[in-house]
């Protein structure tokens, strides 16, 4: 699976646990099949274990918003693309590249803007 493929795999899982009870391990196989992309499981199992600490990261950063009024998919690529610029070795513009192509995948331009400007202010 390639990064990008993965990083869609990760959003579709992690929209899934978004304000529900199914757990990690009951909404991966609705995605992927076993045996799993290794930087998929590390994309959606870090995401999911420092969730409070990219919650409160995103809330620092939001201009005229409050975190719970965000659309669940732009939380979820938010979430995913902050995992990945604080807990991992993927260059920060990579992040916001590929934050901003999943909007385009998932949501719309104006989604890719608005994601793209709250990771610009914590990469500065």
């Amino acid at each position: 699976m390639k990064r990008h493929e993965a990083r869609e795999k990760a959003v579709q899982t992690l929209f899934q646990l978004d304000e529900t009870e199914i757990t990690l391990e009951e909404a991966i196989p609705f995605i992927v099949e076993i045996p799993l992309d290794e930087f998929y499981e590390q994309l959606v199992r870090g995401t999911v274990a420092y969730r409070e600490e990219i919650d409160a990261l995103i809330a620092e950063h939001l201009e005229n918003w409050s975190f719970g009024r965000l659309p669940k998919i732009e939380r979820t690529i938010l979430r995913l693309a902050v995992y990945e610029m604080n807990y991992t070795e993927v260059p920060a513009r990579v992040v916001v590249n590929e934050a901003i192509e999943l909007c385009k995948t998932f949501s719309d331009e104006k989604s890719g803007k608005f994601v793209n400007g709250v990771l610009s202010k914590m990469n500065k």
